[in-house]
């Protein structure tokens, strides 16, 4: 299932956010697709190539924060959806929705709202 492929993404970027070289391929073992490894290994490959520039992405559409302060679980869902929007051609719509709801299982009460106003913003520039 897509969005237990995208949970697992979402995991090896939390690990890649609080460790240099974490070991990840364990992460990948509950998924029973091969589509759905093949899946989160492409965007956990896209987030990998291309932090910079999606961390810059993010930073440009910072209101009142700073990249160091936020969250480190939002931060990581908002590199799981812009790989997948910006990489691997996930309609946006879908990518932000995902995001939103892996915010609410997985991170704090305000942060679905934040994660929505963020990647709007980033969807608005971009068109």
């Amino acid at each position: 299932m897509r969005r237990d492929a995208r949970v697992v993404a979402f995991e090896a970027i939390v690990s890649f956010l609080f460790a240099s070289e974490p070991e990840i391929e364990q992460l990948y073992q509950p998924l029973k697709k091969e589509e759905d490894v093949s899946f989160a290994k492409g965007i956990v490959g896209a987030f990998i190539s291309n932090r910079e520039e999606i961390s810059s992405l993010i930073d440009k559409h910072l209101v009142g924060y700073e990249m160091s302060r936020v969250y480190k679980l939002d931060l990581a869902i908002l590199y799981l959806a812009l790989s997948e929007i910006l990489y691997i051609k996930t309609p946006y719509q879908v990518a932000i929705n995902e995001a939103v709801e892996i915010a609410k299982k997985y991170s704090t009460a305000k942060s679905a709202s934040f994660i929505n106003g963020v990647l709007s913003s980033i969807i608005k520039d971009l068109k």
